[in-house]
């Protein structure tokens, strides 16, 4: 492994070509910021590399590393001679936020630990070695050490400040933490990562102006007594469980003005709406194929809400995309009663 020349050594900054730098200057200044790129950092205590794309060409770095296995993180059709010498496992993704990296953790995290466990170590790349790769490195050293999503990128800016996993990937390695032990046992049996997938198609599908196909759904039955749950007023009726609530923050009233005092306008009221996930028993009405449309319980047909793909404004000024919404006015709210 080469080390890392310090940061400050690599900074071009913009008075390097305004003023009289020369041009051997600069061109030096670059070639060591490539050279930078094409080297590999050593994670933590564990035998897991970091790095981009560029440091397969460089193989005398591989082979001071003992890199036995190659984990690529980038889509596209890639030179096989550079992986020859390797046990190679290629993972096609974009570095976009809305990619689903999340569903190949368990695939990478067995790879590594089997390279590990085999006495190898293992050399982890994307295009330039900061989002992709840093995720997945971060996703084994969760897996591994079972710690915090902050943390595990802790452990991989000691040796590589660089990293920055975008937000999308951010979220899912939380996702994987904050559920590890089913992650890791089936990840499509934890009900937020199909909240998670559901969320994705609903987005894909309004960008394209047509409704969601929808394969996750939420229950309306609990096998805990008085589970907290929205119920129909006119029968009773559970119409949502706890956990297919929507997080829904209020937006902040406006400052009261002296036409407010005088009751001729006034701050928005209380949101309206309890925002929700898609329950099992809507799955007639979402089935249609509509942008928008209402809610009716099931059993008394009484109106209870909405929902519209394209989003909702709610009563307090936020915009909720996408929506599915049951009035205030229509449920009553069950609370679990405290213990004695």
């Amino acid at each position: 492994m080469i080390s890392r020349p310090a940061a400050a050594n690599l900074t071009l900054d913009l008075p390097d070509l305004k003023s009289g730098a020369s041009a051997a200057k600069v061109l030096e200044k670059i070639l060591q910021r490539r050279e930078s790129n094409m080297s590999i950092d050593k994670i933590g205590d564990t035998d897991v590399y970091i790095s981009g794309m560029y440091a397969m060409r460089r193989p005398q770095y591989l082979e001071e590393a003992n890199i036995t296995h190659v984990v690529s993180i980038l889509r596209g059709k890639m030179d096989e001679r550079l992986f020859a010498p390797y046990k190679h496992l290629h993972v096609e993704v974009d570095d976009e936020d809305d990619e689903n990296l999340l569903e190949h953790f368990a695939t990478t995290n067995e790879f590594i630990d089997n390279a590990i466990n085999s006495g190898g170590s293992v050399f982890v790349h994307c295009a330039m070695g900061i989002s992709r790769s840093a995720t997945i490195c971060a996703a084994y050293l969760i897996f591994k050490k079972q710690i915090p999503t902050e943390t595990a990128l802790d452990i991989i800016r000691e040796t590589r400040p660089c990293i920055c996993p975008n937000l999308g990937f951010r979220e899912q390695l939380d996702l994987y933490y904050q559920n590890l032990a089913q992650a890791i046992e089936n990840l499509n049996d934890v009900p937020a990562y199909q909240r998670f997938l559901y969320r994705k198609e609903v987005e894909i599908s309004r960008m394209a102006d047509k409704a969601p196909t929808i394969t996750y759904w939420g229950q309306d039955e609990s096998p805990t007594p008085n589970a907290e749950s929205l119920k129909c007023k006119m029968c009773r009726r559970t119409l949502a469980l706890s956990q297919s609530f929507v997080d829904h923050t209020p937006k902040p009233p406006v400052t009261a003005t002296s036409r407010d005092i005088a009751g001729t306008s006034g701050p928005k009221a209380t949101c309206q709406h309890h925002f929700i996930d898609p329950v099992v028993w809507m799955r007639p009405e979402l089935e249609k194929g509509l942008m928008e449309g209402k809610l009716e319980c099931p059993k008394c047909n009484a109106k209870v809400g909405s929902y519209a793909w394209h989003g909702i404004k709610c009563t307090c000024g936020r915009w909720v995309v996408p929506a599915i919404s049951l009035a205030r006015s229509r449920v009553d709210e069950v609370r679990p009663r405290p213990a004695l």
